[in-house]
């Protein structure tokens, strides 16, 4: 009986093992998820298009680990230990995010120089090509480097549209998706308004970064507040954690269920006034 069940354990496992030991063909490349498509653009928006997302996902976990034992450490409460090592695994997704906005903040204060420079070319009779090359030598420095390596890949390919598509890739930026559209369109179908477009999105682009930095100064406050309400429950409830007493109150079934309801409604109540005060993102819609 021993032998026939290990016989029949032996011939599941090679089953199991079977596509992998002699597979029928080659495998197609598997189309990336939406979630690691998203993780990606938000790596290139960070400027780290360098870094794999799986890295990202083994930092995340080890910095889940590593606030997990100290807490531990500091307070020997399973529910408590648990609650830090979810937010230290987030804390890289959110510096990910605060170095993204923040270098989107920067690029818009740039993009209508970037429209400017592209006016005074094509008024000087310059092709798109060599256009998007000068950005590339004399543009503004946040978009310098991808527009060289817009000029790079166009000299190596010789299609416009290919160096397009590599420049909004790296821009990863709505705006730059916008502009490239429009070079791209003016470039397969002709057009003498083009100066006079760009002019005018120059100009609405100005006009909608000064009214975002006024908004965003006076709703920071909220942001703050947020990040302060959120936080000092739980500095309060680790320097209480230290006392015996309350590592046994917490350390019960019903004070790991308090404290996760409480990080629960914590993370709804985070997300909700982060909502109120952070304006609406412009969509990707040509990405």
């Amino acid at each position: 009986m021993t032998v026939a069940l290990g016989l029949l354990l032996g011939v599941g496992l090679l089953l199991v093992a079977s596509p992998l030991l002699w597979p029928t063909a080659e495998r197609a490349p598997r189309a990336e998820s939406r979630a690691g498509r998203a993780l990606r653009e938000r790596l290139v928006q960070a400027g780290l298009s360098d870094l794999h997302p799986a890295v990202l996902i083994v930092l995340c976990v080890l910095a889940g680990v590593a606030s997990a034992a100290v807490v531990f450490a500091i307070a020997p409460v399973a529910a408590l230990a648990l609650v830090g090592g979810l937010v230290g695994a987030v804390v890289p997704l959110l510096l990910l995010g605060w170095r993204a906005r923040r270098r989107r903040r920067a690029t818009r204060i740039v993009w209508p120089d970037v429209v400017d420079n592209l006016v005074s070319a094509v008024r000087a009779g310059m092709s798109l090509p060599e256009a998007v090359a000068e950005l590339g030598r004399s543009g503004p420095m946040a978009t310098r480097a991808a527009f060289a390596a817009a000029d790079r890949e166009l000299q190596a390919s010789g299609d416009i549209g290919i160096a397009f598509d590599g420049l909004k890739a790296r821009l990863a930026d709505p705006v730059a998706d916008r502009i490239v559209e429009t070079l791209r369109m003016a470039r397969e179908v002709g057009g003498t308004e083009l100066t006079a477009v760009l002019r005018g999105l120059a100009g609405y682009l100005r006009q909608d970064a000064a009214l975002r930095s006024e908004v965003e100064a006076r709703q920071s406050w909220v942001k703050n507040a947020a990040r302060l309400g959120v936080a000092a429950p739980w500095i309060v409830l680790l320097l209480l954690a230290t006392r015996p007493e309350a590592v046994r109150a917490y350390d019960s079934p019903l004070g790991a269920a308090l404290l996760v309801s409480g990080f629960l409604v914590s993370i709804v109540a985070y997300r909700i006034m982060i909502a109120v005060g952070r304006l609406p993102e412009e969509r990707r819609w040509f990405g």
